[in-house]
């Protein structure tokens, strides 16, 4: 593959925003004491043989802040998403009443919020490590086509300069996504 600089900024982007959104799909399914149907994102039905994603079989709600609403497309498999929930170790008692599922949504004690900042801070960490690898392979990309004669000596540190703005820009957009979740968890 012949990739300028250019190509190899257009790249790094792309993985860039790539990560940024899989940080916020992460930070998503962190229950911070507010119902969000997001929580459910990762459980999966075992649905007639077939591991299906809880939202391809229930419509989910949010009545009121501190409650989610599952109701089953087929009411068959009301048994099946239950089971599936409680596998799902969300810490949260699914109640089922034969049509829908109730999820109530515990408030957290202060000593829980404190720890799941931290696994919040310790996504964030990963999601940044990720970007610094990401800066790594960029500028030996571009090293290696300078090497190549591809790029002159000057054209290479006005790359690696976009590269380090672009990874630095990454970075303060991760630490304000971590930010604005600690402040969520922490809300009372």
């Amino acid at each position: 593959m012949n990739t300028t600089g250019l190509g190899i900024q257009e790249v790094l982007e792309k993985k860039i925003a790539k990560s940024t959104e899989i940080l916020k799909d992460k930070l998503n399914t962190v229950r911070a004491g507010r119902a969000n149907p997001a929580l459910l994102d990762r459980v999966e039905v075992e649905y007639y043989g077939t591991p299906t994603p809880l939202k391809a079989l229930a419509n989910i709600s949010v009545p009121d802040p501190r409650s989610l609403l599952i109701a089953p497309f087929d009411p068959k498999g009301i048994h099946d998403i239950e089971k599936a929930i409680g596998a799902a170790n969300i810490g949260i008692n699914p109640v089922n009443d034969g049509k829908v599922i109730r999820l109530q949504i515990p408030s957290l004690t202060e000593e829980r919020r404190k720890e799941l900042t931290k696994d919040v801070k310790k996504i964030g960490e990963d999601s940044k490590i990720a970007i610094r690898n990401e800066r790594r392979d960029a500028i030996e990309h571009l090293k290696k086509q300078e090497k190549d004669g591809e790029l002159t000596e000057d054209d290479l540190k006005s790359e690696e300069k976009d590269v380090e703005k672009k990874i630095s820009d990454a970075i303060s957009t991760i630490d304000k996504i971590v930010e604005a979740k600690e402040k969520e968890i922490l809300e009372v």
